[in-house]
C-alpha cells in the first residue's frame, strides 16, 4: 500500500485559466466622486471639522490619526444570484467595502465585471454582507417571499438595501462587533465591553444577551436563546449571554452557527432555528434565583426594561463614557467629556432618522427607545479601527478613572427599582441555537489562546459525505467533522474530527473538493479528507520535496495573516492578542522570503535564466464554484480554477454508476485514480477523455490495456500512467534522484517490467507500432491474463452489471446513443471474460458488423473467479429495455425492470409509462412500482425485486373511457415528473409513440384546469395561454385592419371628455356587429357637452320672455343632464385600468345650452330665472362615482393615489366624494389608510362622509369587520351607549351609517345590530326639534338594513325569537298602538319632538316600506306561505281605501321574491297578483257607487308593476325571452295609457312611476345584453323632457339605460340572495322628484346595483393573433325542476347563463380545438376566466379560417373534400401549406423535400410520399409526427438497401407495429373517431405498406442465406458483415431469442411437428416461428409457403 500511496503523493494536476486578481471594486472607488471629498476632509485640521461637522469630524480627525485607515478594504465574492431565474448562473457577485462606500458588482470568466449597485454611507462602513430575508406572504405564514438584500452595518446602525429598490434603517441599540448572514435574517454580536468583564460593578449573574436576531429590517431587534447539548439543572434554554462564546461562521443550508469559546479555547456547532412556543415561556419565566448558571442570565423584566430605558442615560451630567484609551489612542482622547457627547449625539439624531424605514417603525415605543439607546453610545465608539484583524480588539484593561458605568449597563438601583418596570412587556425571543457538537477540550496540554479558527467552512467529497471543516492557524491545522442528516432532516449528527496540517484551505463546492495550501507553501486538493493530489500552478513556484526539509518555518506566527490588509479585512479573526502583539512582524516575512529564494537558487534549477525570484502562495480566498484567488506573498492575485472531475456527460454518467455501486472506499479510489489521469498537467485534449476513462477503468480492473487491440486503438503517444503523465509537464532536467527511484518502486512499474524505459518523457515506439499490425489480432497470446491484485478486480461483475443498465439507459435518449456505441466496447470486453453468452449476443445484435470485430477473450482462472464477489442481481438474462417494452405491448407478462436510482431516470419514466398507459395499471405510478421496477440499492446488496408469482397478466382488452383517463393520468405524471416537449423529441421514436398516442388524446379533449407545463406538453398554446392568465391587450394598435371596429372618428379632446372611450371597441364590436348601438348609448349618456336648446320665438314673445323661456327649457334639460352619471356608472363599470401617475379623468357635467340657430350660450348663472340652491351637488357626487365605477377591480389602486385625486378646489368636493364610494364598490377602498379616512370624515363635509361610509361598508360586505363597525356606530345614536355626548350627525349621513351596517353585517343574523335595527324602523321623531324632516329615509334605510343583517334566514332566526321580529315588522306595515321597546331605553331620557305629534299609534306611511322591504329579505326565496300571505294585497274596497297604493307595489315585490319558485314569466302569473275586486271593475264603464274608480286603478297599475319587478329580480341576467315578452307587452301597454284618457285617472305620476319601474324591470332581465327593443324605449323616454318628467324618473330610464349595457356588455345581474339585496336597495320604487331630494330614499344607495353585478361574457380570443374572434359553444344546463338537462348552441362572444345553472361549457369544433369547462367539479376556474375580462384563449384548426372570414365555412382548404382520400392528397399542393400552418420547420419541409428540384433529385414517388406525410400530419393537426413518418422510411430504406449498420432503428420500428397490432385488437368503437384509426397516430394506408416491404426484404433474404442462420445456431463465426449484419435485423425483427449452440436441438427433428416443439420450449414467437421452419426444415415447397403466409397475416 505504502508504493500505492507515494505515488498518489507524486501526481499532480494542472490548474487552469490563471487570471490575475484585482477586486472590481478597488477600481471603481477611485473613479467615485466620492474618494474626493474623503482626501479633502483628511486635509482639514480636526477643529475645523469638529464645529463644522458633528460627529463626523470625529471620523475625519480620527483618520488622521491613522492613514492606514485610508486602505482598509475588503471584499468577499459569491456565486452570481441575482437577476437570473436559473440556478446555474455562470457569473460572480463582489461585495467590496472601503472607507463609507460598498459597491456591488457582477462579472464572469467571459463578460467584463459592472457595478450592480454602489452605495454610499455617512460614516465608514462597519462591515457589508448579503442577507435574504423571508417575507411571509400571508398572515398564514405559509409561503416565504425571499427578500435578497446587502446589509451595511455602521457604527450605530444597519442599513438594508433590498433588490427590489427598498430601503430601511434599523437603528443599533448597542455597539455590534459583528454581523452573521442566517437563513433567517441577521445575526448581531454585541461588542462585548470592559464592563462586561467579572471585574464590572454591575449585579452579578446579570449579564446582557450578547447574541440578537434581526428577522426583518422593520422588526425589533431581539436576544436569542441557547439550548445547550448537556441538559442539567444548571443549563436549560437560557439568553445567549456568555461573553466568552464569539460566533465565527453562519450557514443558511444547513442552518448552522459555530462559536469559539475564548476560555476554554473549543469550537461549538449549534444548529440555528425559530424557537419554539415552550421555549420562549421557559426563558420568560425564569426566576432570579437560577441565575447563577455557566452562561450566565438575567431576568427578562430586566432585560426588558433596560433595553427600553437606557434613554435616561441620555443627560451629559450622569453619564460617561467607558475608556477607549487603548495603545492605539493619544491619551488626550481617553475620556469624553459632556461637550463632545452632545455633539456626538445631535450628529446621530441627524443620521438615524434619515430614512422613511426609521420613520414607519418610530410609533413602536420599544423602537423609539432603542433609537435613544442608540443614542447614549459613547464618543469612543467611532474610534476607528486601524486594520481587519484589530478593528474590535482594542484593549480594555485600563478603564479611566471616570469611566464606572458601562453606557449599556447602568447601575443596578437605576433600572430595577423603577415604578413602571412591571408594565414592560417581555421582548419574545426568535430564535434558537441549539448546540449539535462541541469540541473536546485537549486535557493537560496548554492551549495557545489563539486556537481560534480562522475560516469554517462546508464541503463535501466525491461520495457525498459532508464536512464541517474549520481552520486553526496557529496549529496549523485543517479540522475535519464529518456530519450526517438524521431521519428527521432538520436534525445532523456530528460523527468524528479527522485533521489535515493546512496553513490556508478553502472549498470548492461544485468539484466537491477543497484546496489545502500546506505549511510548505504547496497547494493540495481534497475531497473531503481524502488527499487527492498537488495542483500545479503554471508561473508559481511549487515547492520541490526537499525545500521543504530543512526550511525553518514558524508555524506560530500569530500575524501571519495580516500582512495585506486587503486579506485581513475579510477574515474574521480578532484574537485579543493580536493587538498587542510586537511589530516587526513584516521582518519575520522577509527574513522567510529571503529563505525561499536562496533555497530556489541553490537548488539545481539555479540553470534557468531568472531574472526575480517566483512569488510563492501565501493564502487563499474567495472560492466560488471550482475557482478561487490565490494571495501571494508580495499582495498580488492569481485567480485560477480546479478541473472538474469530467466534462463529458458519458463519463459523468458511468462515474456516477461506479460510484453508486461500489463501496465507498473502493469508489474514493477509482475516482482519485480518475481524476488524477484526467487533469494531468499538460495531458491529453478534451476529445480524447473518453479514451482515458476506459483505459484507466479497465487498469484497475487487472486488465493490460496494452495487450487488447481494441484497448490499444484508444492510446496515444504517451500510455496513460499517472505517474508519467503527472511527471511530463516538468522540464526535461528538472527531475532529481527521488523522483526515479519513486518510478521504480511504483507499482505501475513492476507490472511493465518488461517494457524499456528511456527517461521522464517516456514513449513506446514498439507497441505503437505494432498496434495496427494485423497480425496482433488474429491470434489470443498468452498474456491477455487480469491481474486479481487490482483494487476493482473483485468488482467486475457488478460494475459490469451497472455499466450495462446504464448502456440500457443511454439507448432511449437520441442525444447520447453515440455514447451507447463507446460503452459497448467495454462491456462486450467484460461479458467476453465473465463468459455471459447471453450479454455477449445482446450487443451483437444492436450493433452486428460492429461487435464481430472484437474477438478476444481474457483468461481469468477458477481461482480468481472465485475472488470476484458475483452479485444477487446479475442475471444470465440480459435486462433489455426495448424488449421489455415490446412484452408490454404484445400483452405478455413482464418481470420487473432494474435501474439505478438517480442514474437511470429516463428508464424509470419510460417503464412507468407503459406501465400505467399500456398496461393499465393505475397505480403503476404510485403503490404498485416495484412491478415494474427492480431498485438496485448500493454496495453490493440485492436489487429489490419481486417474486414470480406475482406478475399478473393484464388483459388487453379496455375500455375506451379508462383508455382517456390513462392518456390524462399519464400526461400529468410525466409533467409531474419533469417532463417536457423537448425530452419527448429526444425519446427514440417508437418508444414515444404511446406517449405521443396518450399527447394526442390529451390534446383533442383536454381538461381546462390542467397546469401551464401539462398544456404545453399537449401542445395547446390556447391552454397554455390561458393558464399564464393573460388579458386582452388593451391597446388601440390592436384593433383588426378589416371591419372598423373604432367609433366615428372624433377629435381626441372629445373622445377624452365623455368617460365612456373605454369600453373595448374589439369585444363590443363583435358582440353587436351590425349596427352602431354602442355609439348610440354613448351619445345618449354623454353629459360632458352643451345640450341643445330649441325653442322657437313666436311673434308676441319679447326677446327677455324667450331668454326666460330658453332658460326654463335649460332647466327642464338639466333635469335630464344630472341624472345621466348614474347611467353612465353602469355603462363604463370597470371597464378603466388607472396610471398610477396620473390622476382619473373625471367627465364634465355641462349644465349650459346651445340655442338654434346661431348656436348662442344659454347658461342658468344668468339671474333670469330662479335655480334651486345646490341644485347640482348630488348629480356631482354622482359624476363622481360614474367615474370612480370606470375602474376595474384588478387595477392598480393604493392609498396614496386615492389622496392624490383629491381636487384642489371645494367646488369638486361632491365629486370626490362619488369618486370615493365607487372606489368602496369595486373594493379597492380597503387599500385607503385607516388615517386618511378619519381624515375625511373629521373634515365634517356631509358627501364625503356619505361616500365614505357607504364605500368601506360595500368593500367590507358581510365581513362583520369590528373597526368599521366603530366607524359606523359613531354615526348612529342607536349604537352609541345612553350616556355618550350627542353628536350633530346630518341625518344623510346617518342613513348612509344605517344602511352600512346592513352591508358590513350582511347574512350574518347579528344579534344585537338586528335588535336596534328592528327599533330603528319605529323611531319617534324628536328630541326637540331633531330627526323631524326626512324620516321616511331614515325607516326605509333601517328596513334595508334589517333585511341585510338576517338575510334569507327567514324563520330560522337564531336567538332571535324574543324580538318576534315578524310580528313587529306587521305591526310596522299595517299599523295599531306602538309597543314598549326593551332597547329603548336610551328613549326615557330624550324630550318629545316639538313639531310631530303622532301619538301612540304607529305612522304606517314612515315605517311601512323599510318593514315590507325587511320582510322581503329575511324570508327571500324561503317559499313562506303564512308570511307571503300577510304580505297579501287587500282584496275589498273598504281595505283598499286604507293603504297608499305604491305600497301595494312594494307588498306586492315583497311577496312574490318571498314565494320566489312561483314566479312565472307570463302575463297570466303577473295578472294573477291582481285581487279578484280590482280586476272584475278594471275595464267596467258602469261601476257600483261605492267603488272609487282611482283607488282602484291606481291599486291595479301598482300591483302590475310590483309582479313585473319580481319577473324582473327573478330573471335577473338571464335574458328569459319568455320573461322579456311578458315585461315588454306590460311596458307597451303602460306607455299606451300615459297618452289615452285613463292616464286622467290613474295619474300620470303614477303611470310614469310603473312605466319607469316596468323598464328597470325589463333591463335587469336584459342586463348586459343590448337589447334593441329595450334602447328604443330608452331612447324614447330619453327624449321625453317636458311636463311631469321629473330628475327621478329621468334616473330611472338612464339607470335602465346602463343596466343594460352593463360594464359595455361584459357583465349582467346576479340572482344571489346578496344581489337581490342590493338591488331592492338601488331600485327603490319611488324616485326622488327633484335633485337634491333625499326624503324617501337616499340617492347615493341607487348606486349599490353595482354589487349585484357579476362579470359573465366570455370573449374568445385567438391565441395567435391575440385577437376577440367568434367561437361556437356548447352550454348545458344543469337538470331543474323545470326542465331536463339540456344543451344549447351558443356563438361566442356570449353572455353565460348563472354558473350554478350548469354543467359544462365546451368550444366546439370543427374550427377551433375542443375544450370543455366542466363545472360539475367547481365554478372556480370558469369564475376567474370571467373575472379577467372573460377571455377565453382558443386555437384555430389547420386550414381552417375564422367565421368573422368565412361565416359558412365554404372557403376552408378541408371542404374540398369530395373525393376519396388518396386523391385529395394528390390534388395536396406543397405551396398550400403555408394556410395550414405557420410553423417554419414544416413550411420549409414543403419547400425541400415535397417539390422537385436541381438540388434534390428524389424520384417522385419519394416526392409524392413526403407531400402525402406533410398532408397527414397537417390536417391531423400533429406536425410532430413527421420525424416519426420519414424515421419509418428511413428504416425501411436502409433495410432494403441493405445498409443499416445497427438494429437500433429495426427495434423502433417493431415497437411501432407492435403498438399499432395492440391497437387492431380492440373493438372498432374503441379505435376512435370518423374510424380513421386516429388513436394510433399513424394514417391506415402507411403501415401495412411499409410492415410488407420490410417483411418481404427480411424473408427474401433468410430464403437465400439460410447458411448464416446455421452458422450463427452452430456458434461459428460470420465471413461477412453484411451478413452479420441482414442476420441480427432478422433475429431483432421477428423477436427470436438467443439461438446459439442450438442448432442440434433444432435440427435434430425432421417434422415440423418436432421443430414446433423445440421452439416453444426456447421461446420463439410463432411469426418468428414459420420463417425459421422453412430454413430449418430446408424444403422448398415449404419456403415459398412460409415466405407468402406471413405478409397478410403477420
Amino acid at each position: 500500500m505504502s508504493d500505492v500511496l507515494c505515488e498518489e503523493r507524486a501526481t499532480m494536476i494542472a490548474a487552469g485559466e490563471l487570471q490575475s486578481f484585482v477586486p472590481f471594486g478597488r477600481e471603481h472607488c477611485r473613479n467615485h466622486p466620492n474618494a474626493i471629498n474623503l482626501q479633502l476632509r483628511q486635509l482639514q485640521p480636526a477643529s475645523e471639522l469638529w464645529a463644522s461637522d458633528g460627529a463626523a469630524g470625529l471620523v475625519g480627525s480620527l483618520q488622521e490619526v491613522t492613514l492606514q485607515e485610508i486602505e482598509r478594504e475588503s471584499w468577499q465574492l459569491r456565486k452570481g444570484c441575482v437577476g437570473s431565474g436559473q440556478e446555474n448562473a455562470g457569473f460572480e457577485e463582489e461585495l467590496y467595502t472601503a472607507g463609507n462606500m460598498v459597491i456591488w458588482s457582477q462579472g464572469s470568466r467571459a463578460q467584463a465585471s459592472s457595478v450592480y449597485k454602489a452605495f454610499t454611507v455617512d460614516s465608514p462602513v462597519q462591515q457589508a454582507l448579503w442577507c435574504n430575508f423571508a417575507v411571509p406572504q400571508s398572515k398564514k405564514d405559509v409561503d416565504e417571499d425571499i427578500e435578497q438584500t446587502v446589509c451595511i452595518v455602521q457604527t450605530n446602525c444597519v442599513n438594508v438595501h433590498s433588490v427590489t429598490g427598498k430601503d430601511f434603517t434599523s437603528p443599533l441599540p448597542f455597539q455590534v462587533s459583528n454581523l452573521w448572514s442566517t437563513k433567517y435574517g441577521l445575526l448581531l454580536e454585541r461588542k462585548i465591553t470592559a464592563t462586561d468583564a467579572p471585574a464590572s460593578l454591575s449585579l452579578p449573574g446579570e449579564p446582557l444577551p450578547t447574541v440578537f436576531s434581526m428577522l426583518h429590517p422593520l422588526d425589533e431587534i431581539k436576544p436569542v436563546v441557547c439550548k445547550p447539548a448537556v441538559v442539567n439543572e444548571g443549563s436549560r434554554v437560557q439568553y445567549v449571554s456568555d461573553s466568552t462564546m464569539k460566533i465565527i461562521f453562519s450557514c443558511c443550508q444547513p442552518s448552522l452557527v459555530v462559536s469559539y469559546d475564548t476560555i476554554q479555547g473549543t469550537h461549538s456547532v449549534w444548529a440555528l432555528r425559530k424557537v419554539t412556543a415552550d421555549e420562549q415561556s421557559a426563558v420568560l419565566r425564569r426566576p432570579v434565583e437560577q441565575l447563577g448558571t455557566p452562561m450566565g442570565l438575567m431576568a427578562p423584566g430586566f432585560l426588558t426594561s433596560h433595553l427600553r430605558n437606557v434613554s435616561r442615560l441620555d443627560s451629559p451630567g450622569g453619564y460617561s463614557g467607558p475608556a477607549a484609551s487603548g495603545p492605539s489612542l493619544p491619551s488626550g482622547m481617553a475620556t469624553s467629556s459632556p461637550l463632545h457627547f452632545s455633539t456626538l449625539h445631535g450628529h446621530q439624531t441627524r443620521i438615524v432618522p434619515s430614512s422613511p424605514g426609521y420613520h414607519s417603525r418610530v410609533h413602536s415605543p420599544s423602537i423609539s427607545n432603542m433609537a435613544a439607546l442608540s443614542r447614549s453610545h459613547s464618543p469612543g465608539m467611532a474610534t476607528p479601527s486601524f486594520s481587519g484583524a484589530a478593528r474590535f480588539n482594542t484593549s480594555f484593561h485600563s478603564p479611566s478613572s471616570r469611566g464606572q458605568h458601562c453606557s449599556l449597563l447602568p447601575s443596578p438601583n437605576s433600572t430595577t427599582n423603577e415604578p413602571e418596570m412591571p408594565e414592560m412587556e417581555p421582548i419574545m425571543p426568535d430564535l434558537c441555537m441549539e448546540q449539535l457538537w462541541s469540541e473536546t477540550a485537549a486535557a493537560g496540554s496548554i492551549r495557545e489562546m489563539s486556537s481560534q479558527a480562522s475560516k469554517v467552512f462546508l464541503t463535501s467529497d466525491l461520495c457525498e459525505n459532508h464536512y464541517l471543516c474549520f481552520l486553526v492557524e496557529s496549529h496549523q491545522q485543517l479540522r475535519c467533522v464529518k456530519f450526517i442528516e438524521s431521519n428527521d432532516t432538520s436534525q445532523l449528527i456530528f460523527v468524528y474530527v479527522t485533521s489535515i496540517p493546512a496553513k490556508d484551505a478553502a472549498p470548492l463546492q461544485d468539484i466537491d473538493a477543497m484546496l489545502v495550501l500546506e505549511a510548505n507553501g504547496s497547494l493540495v486538493l481534497y475531497t473531503g479528507v481524502n488527499r487527492v493530489s498537488k495542483v500545479f500552478v503554471p508561473g508559481l513556484l511549487s515547492p520541490t520535496f526537499n525545500l521543504s526539509n530543512h526550511l525553518p518555518y514558524r508555524g506560530s506566527t500569530p500575524l501571519d495573516n495580516i500582512s495585506t490588509p486587503a486579506n485581513a479585512a475579510s477574515r474574521h479573526i480578532h484574537r485579543l492578542d493580536e493587538a498587542t502583539m510586537p511589530s516587526p512582524v513584516s521582518g519575520l516575512r522577509h527574513s522567510e522570503n529571503k529563505h525561499y529564494d536562496t533555497s530556489w537558487l541553490d537548488t539545481p534549477l539555479h540553470t534557468t535564466p531568472l531574472q526575480q525570484p517566483m512569488p510563492y502562495i501565501h493564502a487563499l480566498r474567495d472560492p466560488v464554484c471550482n475557482r478561487l484567488s490565490l494571495e501571494l506573498g508580495n499582495g498580488t492575485m492569481l485567480r485560477i480554477s480546479v478541473p472538474e472531475v469530467a466534462t463529458s456527460e458519458l463519463v459523468r454518467k458511468c462515474l456516477q454508476a461506479i460510484r453508486f455501486i461500489l463501496p465507498k472506499e473502493a469508489a474514493m479510489k477509482v475516482l482519485v485514480k480518475w481524476y488524477n489521469i484526467y487533469n494531468a498537467p499538460g495531458g491529453p485534449g478534451i476529445h480524447t477523455e473518453w479514451n482515458q476513462f476506459v483505459t484507466c477503468l479497465m487498469s484497475l480492473m487487472g486488465y493490460n490495456t496494452e495487450h487488447l487491440s481494441w484497448a490499444r486503438s484508444l492510446h496515444f503517444e504517451v500510455p496513460l500512467s499517472p505517474v508519467i503523465a503527472a511527471k511530463k509537464a516538468r522540464p526535461s532536467d528538472g527531475g532529481s534522484d527521488e523522483d526515479w527511484e519513486h518510478l521504480l518502486g511504483s507499482h505501475y512499474h513492476r507490472q511493465m517490467a518488461s517494457q524499456p524505459v528511456c527517461g521522464p518523457t517516456v514513449s513506446y515506439p514498439a507497441p505503437a507500432a505494432s498496434a495496427t499490425a494485423p497480425s496482433d489480432t488474429d491470434h489470443s497470446s498468452p498474456c491477455l491474463r487480469l491481474d486479481s491484485s487490482a483494487p476493482l478486480f473483485s468488482h467486475i461483475p457488478a460494475l459490469f452489471y451497472v455499466l450495462h443498465l446504464l448502456y440500457q439507459e443511454l439507448l432511449l435518449d437520441e442525444l447520447q446513443r453515440a455514447g451507447a456505441k463507446s460503452l459497448v466496447c467495454v462491456l462486450q470486453q467484460l461479458a467476453r471474460d465473465l463468459q455471459l453468452q447471453h450479454y455477449v449476443d445482446q450487443y451483437w445484435r444492436d450493433y452486428p458488423s460492429f461487435i464481430s470485430s472484437f474477438t478476444e477473450t481474457c483468461l481469468i482462472d477458477q481461482a480468481q473467479i472465485g475472488q470476484m464477489q458475483r452479485p444477487l442481481f446479475l442475471r444470465a438474462e440480459p435486462p433489455s429495455i426495448f424488449s421489455w417494452l415490446s412484452s408490454c405491448l404484445r400483452g405478455e407478462e413482464v418481470p420487473p425492470f432494474p435501474f439505478l436510482p438517480v442514474i437511470c431516470q429516463r428508464t424509470r419514466l419510460l417503464v412507468l409509462s407503459y406501465a400505467l398507459y399500456i398496461v393499465g395499471d393505475e397505480n403503476a405510478i404510485s403503490s404498485d412500482i416495484s412491478k415494474y421496477l427492480a431498485k438496485l440499492t448500493a454496495g453490493q446488496k440485492s436489487c429489490v425485486s419481486i417474486s414470480e408469482s406475482t406478475y399478473r397478466r393484464q388483459s388487453s382488452m379496455k375500455s375506451e373511457t379508462s383508455n382517456e383517463s390513462l392518456a390524462e393520468k399519464l400526461v400529468v405524471w410525466l409533467t409531474s415528473a419533469g417532463f417536457t416537449l423537448k425530452d419527448l423529441e429526444s425519446v427514440p421514436f417508437g418508444v414515444a409513440l404511446p406517449i405521443r398516442e396518450a399527447i394526442y388524446h390529451c390534446r383533442e379533449q383536454p381538461c381546462s384546469d390542467w397546469s401551464e407545463e401539462v398544456c404545453l406538453l399537449i401542445g395547446r398554446q390556447d391552454l397554455t395561454k390561458q393558464a399564464h392568465k393573460m388579458t386582452v391587450a388593451k391597446k388601440k394598435a390592436s384593433v383588426g385592419s378589416g371591419l372598423n371596429l373604432e367609433p366615428p372618428t372624433t377629435t381626441e379632446a372629445d373622445e377624452e371628455e365623455d368617460g365612456m372611450s373605454d369600453i373595448i371597441q374589439e369585444v363590443t364590436g363583435l358582440i353587436w356587429s351590425q349596427d352602431l348601438r354602442v355609439h348610440e348609448v354613448r351619445r345618449l349618456l354623454q353629459s360632458s357637452r352643451p345640450v341643445r336648446v330649441s325653442v322657437v320665438q313666436l311673434p308676441e314673445v319679447s326677446d327677455h320672455e324667450f331668454i326666460e323661456e330658453k332658460e326654463n327649457k335649460l332647466l327642464q334639460l338639466c333635469q335630464r343632464t344630472m341624472s345621466l352619471p348614474v347611467g353612465r356608472g353602469l355603462f363604463t363599470l370597470f371597464s378603466y385600468h388607472p396610471v398610477p401617475t396620473e390622476p382619473l379623468p373625471v367627465p364634465k357635467l355641462n349644465l349650459t345650452g346651445r340655442a338654434q340657430p346661431r348656436n348662442t350660450m344659454v347658461d342658468l348663472n344668468s339671474g333670469n330665472i330662479d335655480v334651486p340652491p345646490n341644485m347640482t351637488s348630488w348629480s356631482s357626487f354622482h359624476n363622481g362615482v360614474a367615474a370612480g365605477l370606470k375602474i376595474a377591480p384588478a387595477s392598480q389602486v393604493d392609498s396614496a393615489w386615492i389622496a392624490y385625486n383629491k381636487p384642489k378646489s371645494p367646488e369638486l368636493a361632491n365629486e370626490y366624494a362619488g369618486f370615493l364610494m365607487a372606489l368602496g364598490l369595486n373594493g379597492h377602498l380597503t387599500k385607503l389608510a385607516t388615517l386618511n379616512i378619519h381624515d375625511y370624515l373629521t373634515k365634517g363635509h356631509e358627501m364625503t362622509s356619505i361616500g365614505l361610509l357607504l364605500g368601506v361598508s360595500s368593500a367590507k360586505l358581510g365581513t362583520m369587520d369590528m373597526s368599521i363597525t366603530r366607524l359606523l356606530s359613531i354615526h348612529i345614536p342607536a349604537l352609541l351607549p345612553p350616556t355618550s355626548t350627542e353628536l350633530d350627525v346630518p341625518h344623510n349621513v346617518q342613513v348612509a351609517a344605517v344602511v352600512g351596517i346592513g352591508l358590513v353585517y350582511q347574512g350574518t343574523g347579528h344579534r344585537h345590530n338586528a335588535e336596534v335595527l328592528l327599533a330603528e324602523i319605529g323611531r319617534l321623531p324628536g328630541p326637540e326639534m331633531e330627526f323631524s324632516t326626512d324620516r321616511e329615509s331614515y325607516s326605509l334605510a333601517a328596513g334595508l338594513a334589517l333585511g341585510m343583517v338576517c338575510l334569507g334566514h327567514g324563520s330560522n332566526l337564531i336567538g332571535m325569537t324574543d324580538l318576534n321580529v315578524p310580528e313587529q315588522l306587521y305591526q310596522y306595515m299595517v299599523g295599531g298602538h306602538r309597543r314598549t321597546q326593551a332597547g329603548a331605553n336610551r328613549e326615557k331620557h330624550k324630550s318629545p319632538s316639538y313639531q310631530i305629534k303622532e301619538g301612540d299609534t304607529i305612522n304606517v306611511d314612515v315605517t311601512c316600506p323599510g318593514a315590507t322591504l325587511a320582510f322581503a329579505m329575511i324570508y327571500l326565496k324561503t317559499n313562506n306561505r303564512s308570511i307571503a300571505d300577510w304580505l297579501k294585497a287587500p282584496d275589498t274596497m273598504f281595505l283598499l281605501d286604507f293603504i297608499k297604493p305604491e305600497f301595494l307595489l312594494l307588498r306586492t315585490l315583497a311577496r312574490c321574491i318571498i314565494m320566489w319558485d312561483e314566479i312565472l314569466p307570463n302575463a297570466e302569473w303577473v295578472s294573477s297578483n291582481v285581487p279578484l275586486i280590482i280586476l272584475e271593475n278594471i275595464g267596467n264603464t258602469v261601476v257600483s257607487e261605492d267603488l272609487n274608480m282611482e283607488t282602484l286603478a291606481q291599486a291595479h297599475d301598482y300591483i302590475i308593476a310590483g309582479a313585473c319587478m319580481a319577473v324582473g329580480f327573478r330573471f335577473a341576467g338571464s335574458a328569459n325571452s319568455d320573461a322579456f315578452e311578458c315585461l315588454y307587452k306590460f311596458a307597451r301597454s303602460f306607455m299606451k295609457c300615459l297618452t289615452s284618457a285613463p292616464a286622467t285617472v290613474t295619474g300620470h305620476y303614477n303611470l310614469q312611476t310603473c312605466l319607469s319601474m316596468v323598464l328597470l324591470s325589463l333591463s335587469m332581465v336584459m342586463s348586459g345584453s343590448g337589447n334593441l327593443k329595450v334602447l328604443q324605449l330608452c331612447r324614447f323616454l330619453h327624449k321625453r323632457t317636458s311636463g311631469e318628467m321629473n330628475y327621478g324618473f329621468h334616473m330611472a330610464h338612464h339607470m335602465a339605460l346602463g343596466l343594460l349595457f352593463l360594464g359595455g356588455g361584459r357583465y349582467t345581474l346576479s340572482t344571489s340572495n346578496s344581489s337581490i339585496a342590493a338591488l331592492l336597495c338601488a331600485l327603490y320604487p319611488h324616485f326622488p322628484v327633484h335633485s337634491t331630494d333625499n326624503r324617501y330614499h337616499l340617492q347615493a344607495l341607487r348606486h349599490l346595483v353595482v354589487l349585484a353585478a357579476e362579470p359573465r361574457l366570455l370573449v374568445p380570443v385567438d391565441v395567435d393573433s391575440l385577437k376577440p374572434c367568434y367561437a361556437l359553444l356548447d352550454v348545458t344546463y344543469k337538470e331543474t325542476q323545470w326542465y331536463e338537462e339540456t344543451t344549447v348552441e351558443l356563438m361566442a362572444p356570449t353572455m353565460l347563463p348563472e354558473l350554478q345553472l350548469l354543467k359544462r361549457i365546451k368550444v366546439k369544433g370543427p374550427r377551433y380545438w375542443e375544450l370543455s369547462i366542466d363545472l360539475s367539479k367547481g365554478t372556480q376556474h370558469l369564475e376567474s376566466i370571467l373575472t379577467r375580462d372573460g377571455v377565453l384563449y382558443v386555437k384555430l384548426r389547420a386550414g381552417q379560417l375564422p367565421y368573422k372570414d368565412d361565416p359558412h365555412g365554404w372557403k376552408s382548404l378541408l371542404a374540398c373534400n369530395v373525393n376519396s382520400h388518396n386523391s385529395e392528397v394528390r390534388a395536396f399542393k406543397p405551396e398550400a401549406i403555408s394556410t395550414f400552418t405557420s410553423e417554419p420547420a414544416l413550411v420549409s419541409f414543403a419547400e425541400f423535400f415535397c417539390k422537385a428540384s436541381e438540388a434534390m433529385k428524389h424520384s417522385e414517388e419519394r416526392l409524392a410520399l413526403f407531400s402525402a406525410m406533410l398532408y397527414e400530419c397537417v390536417t391531423q393537426e400533429n406536425p410532430d409526427m413527421l420525424p416519426t413518418y420519414i424515421a419509418i422510411d428511413q428504416v425501411v430504406h436502409s433495410l432494403r438497401e441493405g445498409d443499416l449498420s445497427e438494429t437500433f432503428p429495426l427495434w423502433q420500428m417493431r415497437l411501432v407495429l407492435e403498438l399499432c397490432e395492440s391497437r387492431v385488437l380492440r373493438t372498432p368503437q374503441q379505435n376512435g373517431h370518423g374510424g380513421r384509426g386516429r388513436g394510433a397516430l399513424l394514417c391506415s394506408e402507411f403501415l401495412p405498406v411499409m410492415k410488407n416491404t420490410a417483411d418481404v426484404t427480411l424473408d427474401t433474404w433468410i430464403a437465400d442465406n439460410s447458411s448464416v442462420l446455421t452458422t450463427y445456431m452452430k456458434g461459428e463465426d460470420f465471413t461477412e458483415d453484411t451478413q452479420s449484419t441482414m442476420l441480427a435485423c432478422f433475429l431483432v425483427y421477428h423477436s427470436v431469442p438467443y439461438l446459439r449452440n442450438t442448432h442440434a436441438q433444432l435440427a435434430g427433428g425432421r417434422s415440423l411437428g418436432d421443430l414446433l416443439l423445440s421452439c416453444s420450449q426456447l421461446g420463439i414467437p410463432l411469426r418468428g416461428l414459420l420463417r425459421l421452419g422453412t430454413v430449418m426444415l430446408g424444403t422448398t415447397s415449404g419456403s415459398q409457403a412460409g415466405v407468402g403466409f406471413p405478409q397478410c397475416a403477420y
